[in-house]
């Protein structure tokens, strides 16, 4: 990014802006913040797949987008309102690469009706694959090393390899680190943070359970349904009911309810 365009001053504005209900408060971190230009934006870090991240990020867009009107003012001052959204799942199937961006473009001829509005999809889990490939490197790519950041702590390598960028190259990755040592070090911020790890694998463990407990309940009834059928041909060529009953192993007042109906 050319030095003209970078981030000078980000200013924090309403931590709560997205806290709705209780699985926004789960965000792992949600910011509203404003640049020098005007510029809105909303970021976002999401651990599970919520199958609505599209309309999510456009309702929050619309929020912000739409939260900057006051009375007496001209639309020409609205300014640019950007939604990112960094994921650690796969959501865009339809394509292999890590950061998508999507803005509004005429469908046939592809030109673009106005960049005041931007959507990034950043997905962790594709990167990390290609960085283990070895198809991206974090020292040649800011980006790359900002997000692979974020997953670094439970990788020793991936770690030294951003240490020693921060130290050599990165002064804003270093001054990260160093912010993080810091944190890590504060005891209500270690309390906060296995509070939330622990929320998050609370979280976890009861979708799995619902998932293996949906499962479970769909293979029994996918049994019992075919139970079902077995007996209806069984009596449609005549076999007795005590021998439909012993062979599906179905209640004879099951069997006669089934003869009944056919």
């Amino acid at each position: 990014m050319p030095d003209d365009k970078q981030i000078t001053t980000v200013t924090i504005l309403d931590p709560q802006f997205n806290k709705e209900n209780d699985e926004d408060k789960k965000s792992v971190l949600d910011v509203h913040a404003q640049l020098e230009d005007g510029s809105r934006i909303n970021i976002e870090i999401q651990l599970k797949n919520k199958h609505d991240m599209e309309k999510r990020t456009l309702y929050y867009w619309s929020r912000m987008y739409a939260s900057q009107m006051k009375e007496g003012m001209d639309y020409e001052d609205l300014c640019k309102t950007i939604t990112i959204n960094i994921l650690d799942f796969v959501y865009l199937d339809s394509t292999s690469q890590y950061h998508s961006v999507f803005r509004p473009y005429e469908r046939n001829e592809k030109f673009l009706l106005t960049d005041m509005l931007e959507i990034h999809f950043m997905e962790l889990t594709k990167l990390y694959k290609k960085w283990r490939k070895r198809e991206v490197d974090p020292k040649e790519d800011r980006l790359v090393r900002w997000l692979l950041l974020l997953g670094s702590s439970d990788n020793e390598e991936l770690t030294k390899i951003l240490e020693e960028i921060a130290m050599q190259e990165d002064q804003m990755l270093n001054k990260a680190f160093k912010e993080w040592d810091r944190v890590s070090q504060d005891p209500e911020m270690l309390l906060a943070y296995e509070a939330r790890h622990k929320a998050l694998l609370d979280e976890q463990s009861a979708l799995k359970r619902a998932e293996r407990k949906g499962k479970e309940k769909g293979r029994a009834e996918g049994k019992e349904e075919g139970k079902i059928e077995v007996a209806k041909k069984m009596l449609e060529d005549g076999i007795s009911h005590e021998k439909v009953a012993e062979y599906t192993g179905l209640s004879l007042k099951e069997i006669n309810k089934l003869a009944k109906s056919n």
